[in-house]
């Protein structure tokens, strides 16, 4: 079954990205550590190699590889000459060292390397799977760099991309805005305050308009000492603010823990607003959001449709297959539910077996014909249980009305009404009505 993602997050279908890692390093004990938690937490094959000879080997016998994480001390390599050898194939990379040494720190980071860490400090096993986890899912968000300054653009934009996000260019606010609507996976805009026609902090409020402060995460950058920038920024809806010239290190660090938050609110959000088993929206979040539906699009919606669906039997399926059974069952006929959810629908798993949908629904042939569609559709579902396969049939129940002459409750309860004709009619039916 496929499920809506967070709000906020593209949606669209994407090639199937690279997924392996490989993993240089001479230390077993460190190398088998690592392996396990990146392969256990995140569940990314990792492949190991003690030498440029095996992991170039390993680099010409398969494609797949998204990233590089090696040590500086090899046995076929100096510690230069090892960094050049992955940077040049076009991988990204990053240097786990055992010895700190600043002015090795500094010429590593002098290169098109992610980051340098040191793997014998507290916390850096645990750094490092983040930081993997980071930058693979930083492949399916998109970030927009906003700065009249090819110069200026181009490096922060650079930076970006070499943390995997898909990045936007712009030049001035307005282009910045054009961009915002015309993509809706843009997460992260880093914006300038000195732009000519829109400075930064009114691009800001703007932008504000159209994203709100969970949906998309503002950085906004000046070179400007301005004291009241900052506060400006933030009282205008900036998430961070950084001063230039900011070092690669502090730019990775605030736009990863940005991107953490906003994901962080996604699954808070997500928790609250959505069924665990099916992940369709919950009861709460259906009736708010239908109110508000109605409310704003009552006038002009023409006719709407409340449809009631519960799964015949089911109380049969748990005591006979188990509850086991019983979930599969849900998550199937969820999917069902979803894949009819067209984008101007809504809906959710209301409790128990019990579903509900909110669709427009102008003509009532159209409209009983779509859930009749709805009904075969999960009549056809066979699911594979051991040795047996389960079948099952669902009822439906539906109400449609004028938009602006109904309120949601009247059009649940009526729509529950049928649902109970559906069902002493002998189920796997739809039974509707259409009222003035």
């Amino acid at each position: 079954m496929t499920v809506s993602p967070p709000a906020g997050f593209d949606s669209r279908p994407i090639t199937p990205l690279p997924q392996r890692i490989l993993l240089v390093e001479n230390s077993r004990t460190f190398t088998t550590m690592l392996r396990e938690a990146i392969e256990q937490r995140l569940e990314l094959p990792v492949s190991v190699a003690s030498s440029l000879a095996e992991a170039g080997a390993l680099l010409d016998a398969e494609d797949d590889w998204f990233l590089v994480l090696t040590g500086l001390v090899l046995s076929d390599g100096d510690r230069d000459g090892v960094v050049a050898y992955f940077v040049e194939r076009g991988l990204p990379t990053i240097v786990v060292s055992s010895v700190y040494d600043e002015d090795l720190r500094r010429r590593v980071l002098q290169q098109d390397i992610i980051d340098y860490v040191l793997k014998n400090t507290p916390g850096s096993l645990d750094y490092l799977v983040w930081l993997v986890q980071r930058l693979e899912r930083n492949r399916r968000i998109s970030a927009l760099v906003v700065d009249d300054s090819p110069s200026a653009r181009g490096y922060a934009a650079s930076l970006l991309a070499m943390y995997g996000y898909r990045v936007t260019e712009a030049g001035d606010g307005q282009a910045a805005l054009q961009a915002l609507e015309a993509d809706p996976a843009i997460r992260l805009a880093i914006v300038d305050q000195e732009m000519p026609g829109m400075d930064g902090v009114e691009l800001t409020r703007r932008l504000r308009a159209l994203r709100a402060r969970d949906r998309v995460a503002v950085i906004g950058i000046s070179g400007n000492s301005d004291p009241s920038l900052i506060p400006r920024f933030l009282k205008n809806g900036a998430n961070d603010f950084l001063r230039k010239p900011f070092s690669r290190e502090e730019f990775f660090c605030r736009v990863s823990q940005n991107v953490d938050q906003l994901e962080l609110i996604g699954t808070l959000q997500d928790l609250a607003t959505r069924d665990f088993l099916t992940g369709l929206p919950n009861r709460r979040s259906f009736l708010e959001r239908s109110q508000r539906h109605l409310e704003r699009h009552g006038a002009e919606a023409g006719s709407v449709a409340v449809a009631m669906v519960d799964i015949d039997h089911f109380k049969h399926i748990n005591d006979s297959l188990g509850h086991e059974a019983g979930d599969q069952a849900l998550r199937a006929v969820a999917g069902v539910l979803h894949a009819h959810t067209r984008p101007q629908d809504l809906s959710a798993r209301f409790g128990g077996e019990e579903f509900c949908l909110l669709v427009g629904a102008p003509d009532e042939d159209d409209c009983t014909r779509h859930f009749e569609q709805l009904r075969a559709a999960v009549a056809a579902l066979e699911l594979s249980l051991g040795g047996s396969t389960l079948r099952m049939t669902v009822s439906i129940g539906v109400c449609r009305m004028p938009a602006y002459n109904c309120t949601l409750h009247a059009l649940i309860a009526e729509a529950d009404r049928q649902l109970y004709l559906a069902k002493a009619g002998g189920r796997n039916r739809v039974h509707g009505v259409t009222l003035n």
